[in-house]
C-alpha cells in the first residue's frame, strides 16, 4: 500500500489511513493474543519419560471418519495401502547440490518415501540452485524442471507438463507445498482435486513481524510499517484460501488459525506433522564423543549448548549473541557450538573461546552434531511452520530449548520432560539458558529420553509418509476414511 503526500489535504488522509490500518493490526494481533501467544498448558510430569505416551494418545473412536480427526494422523497406525496412486505435486524447490532448505529436505523426503511405497509421483518444481538440470527420473519418481530466466517456477510451463501428464492418466490427486500452486491455477484442476500443506501462513508471519519489531526494531522504525503491510496480504490470503479443496497443517496451532480466523470447514482441514530420516538422526553417543574431540570442544566444559540452521537475524541470532554473552560471564565452562552459515556467523566468532562455528554440515555430520551437544537451542523469531531441526535432535537423544510458540508447545515440546521454553526476548532466554545449565547433563540426558521416545513416536519419515499415504487414499474414495481398517495395526 503506498501513500502519495500531494498536499495537506492528501497528507491528512494518508495519515488516518496509515492509522486506521495499524489501529486494525493491532486489534488483531491484541484478538488472537490468547489463540496464538498463550502456549497451552503443559503438565510438569514427576517421571516425564514413562508417562510421555499418555500426553501423545489419541482418543479415536471404532470406525472413525479420518476427516473429523482434528489430532495428528501421525500418531496413528496405518496399514499398507491396497491400491496404488497417481500424485502430482507442485513444490517450490527441490533439494540440489549441499545444504538445501527444510522444506527441499521435506519435499524429497516424502516423495522419494512414497514413490518407494509403489505410488507414482510428478513433482513440478525447479533445482535448489537455481541452474540448468535434466529432469529427474527414479522409478516410481518423477521430478519435471520447469524454471523461467531467474530460476523460479514458471507456472505455465509447470501446468502444461501437468496437463500433459494428467491427459495421459488423470492422476488421482494433486499436492501443493504451500503457494506452489497458486490459487488461481488450483481451480483448473479438474474435479479440484487440491490438498496443500501449509509451512507458514500470514496469520503467523505477522506475529513473526511483531516479536522481530519488538526484539530487532528498538526504535521503532519499521515496526508500524511492516505490520501495516502484512495485513493486506493477510486479508487477501483469508479469502484465496477457499480456493484449495483440503488443507494439511504441520503443527496443531496453524490447523486451530486456519478453522478459527480463516473460518475454513474443520473437516476441510488436517493435521500431518512432518518427520524425518530416522536412520541417519540416531542417538550414537560414540559419534558425539568423536565429534567433540575433533573440533576440539573442551573436556571440562560444564554443558555444551548447540544451535544449526541459517544465521540470520530472523533466525533468532541477536537474540542469542545477547542471551549466551552474559551467559558466558556468568558460567565460563559453557560452551556453545554454532553449525550453519549466515551474517552472524563472524559475530559469533567475537565471543571467543566459548563459542565455536562449525560452518555448514551435511546430514550425516549433523547427526553427529546434535549427538555431540547437549542440549539444542532453537532462538528462531519466526512462528510459522516447524524447524526439522528439532525433530532431527529429538531423535538424537537431545532435549530442546526454544521459544514458546503455540506450534512449538502444542506439538513439539508437550511437557517438561522434553525440553525448556521462553519468551522471545533476552531476559527469558537468559532464565531459561540458567535453568538448562542448573540441571546438568544428566538431567539433559533424562530429557534426552523422552525426546527420543516422543519423536520415535510421532516426527518419523515413515509415519509422515504413512499418513499421506492414507491421506490421499482417503481424498481418492472414501472407504479409506475409515479408521481403523481391517489392514490397519
Amino acid at each position: 500500500m503506498a501513500f502519495k503526500h500531494q498536499n495537506s489535504k492528501s497528507s491528512s488522509s494518508s495519515f488516518s489511513s496509515f492509522r486506521s490500518t495499524t489501529l486494525l493490526t493491532l486489534a488483531l494481533v491484541l484478538t488472537s493474543f490468547l489463540l496464538f501467544i498463550t502456549p497451552p498448558a503443559r503438565r510438569n510430569l514427576s517421571d516425564p519419560y514413562f508417562r510421555i505416551t499418555e500426553d501423545v494418545r489419541v482418543e479415536v473412536d471404532v470406525h472413525s471418519d479420518l476427516r473429523e480427526i482434528q489430532s495428528p494422523w501421525n500418531n496413528l497406525c496405518f496399514g499398507p495401502a491396497m491400491e496404488k496412486l497417481k500424485l502430482g505435486v507442485f513444490s517450490k524447490t527441490w533439494p540440489v547440490g549441499t545444504h538445501p532448505g527444510g522444506m527441499e529436505r521435506h519435499a524429497k523426503q516424502l516423495y522419494t518415501d512414497l514413490a518407494a511405497r509403489g505410488h507414482e509421483i510428478h513433482v513440478f518444481t525447479v533445482p535448489s540452485d537455481r541452474r540448468p538440470h535434466p529432469d529427474i527420473h527414479q522409478g516410481n519418481l518423477h521430478v519435471h524442471f520447469a524454471a523461467n530466466d531467474h530460476g523460479s517456477v514458471n507456472c505455465s510451463l509447470a501446468f502444461q507438463i501437468f496437463n500433459s501428464e494428467n491427459d495421459a492418466l488423470p492422476f488421482d490427486y494433486v499436492h501443493g507445498e504451500s503457494v506452489s500452486l497458486p490459487h488461481w491455477r488450483a481451480k483448473m484442476v479438474p474435479k479440484a482435486k487440491v490438498a496443500v500443506t501449509w509451512h507458514g501462513i500470514w496469520y503467523e508471519i505477522m506475529h513473526s513481524k511483531l516479536f522481530q519489531g519488538l526484539v530487532l526494531d528498538s526504535q521503532g522504525s519499521t515496526f508500524g510499517t511492516e505490520l501495516r503491510d502484512v495485513m493486506p496480504k493477510l486479508v487477501e490470503e483469508i479469502r484465496f484460501f477457499p480456493s484449495y479443496t483440503q488443507h494439511i497443517c504441520i503443527s496443531k496451532s496453524a490447523a486451530e488459525v486456519l478453522t478459527n480466523i480463516y473460518q475454513l470447514p474443520r473437516r476441510n482441514v488436517h493435521v500431518i506433522l512432518n518427520g524425518v530420516d530416522n536412520t541417519v538422526f540416531t542417538q550414537e553417543p560414540e559419534a558425539g564423543e568423536r565429534f567433540r574431540n575433533k573440533h576440539g570442544i573442551p573436556l571440562n566444559a560444564s554443558l555444551v549448548m548447540g544451535v544449526a540452521g541459517r544465521l540470520v537475524r530472523d533466525k533468532g541470532h541477536p537474540l542469542l549473541f545477547d542471551a549466551f554473552s552474559k551467559i558466558a560471564k556468568r558460567h565460563p565452562g559453557v560452551f556453545l557450538l554454532v553449525a550453519g552459515t549466515g551474517t552472524w556467523q563472524k559475530r559469533y566468532m567475537e565471543l571467543g573461546s566459548s563459542v565455536k562455528v562449525l560452518g555448514a554440515l551435511d546430514a550425516s555430520e549433523l547427526a553427529e552434531f546434535y549427538n555431540a551437544i547437549d542440549i539444542f537451542v532453537n532462538p528462531t523469531l519466526r512462528p510459522q511452520g516447524l524447524d526439522l531441526t528439532l525433530m532431527e535432535a529429538m531423535h538424537c537423544g537431545t532435549p530442546l530449548l526454544t521459544p514458546n510458540y503455540p506450534s512449538i508447545t502444542g506439538t513439539v515440546i508437550i511437557n517438561d520432560g522434553i525440553g525448556y521454553t521462553f519468551s522471545p526476548n533476552v531476559g527469558s532466554f537468559v532464565e531459561a539458558l540458567e535453568r538448562a545449565i542448573i540441571d546438568g547433563p544428566s538431567e539433559m540426558h533424562r530429557k534426552g529420553m523422552a525426546c527420543k521416545a516422543y519423536a520415535s513416536s510421532m516426527f518419523t519419515a515413515s509415519k509422515m509418509a504413512s499418513a499421506y499415504e492414507r491421506f490421499f487414499l482417503c481424498m481418492k474414495n472414501s472407504r479409506y476414511c475409515r479408521y481403523p481398517l481391517p489392514t490397519d495395526c
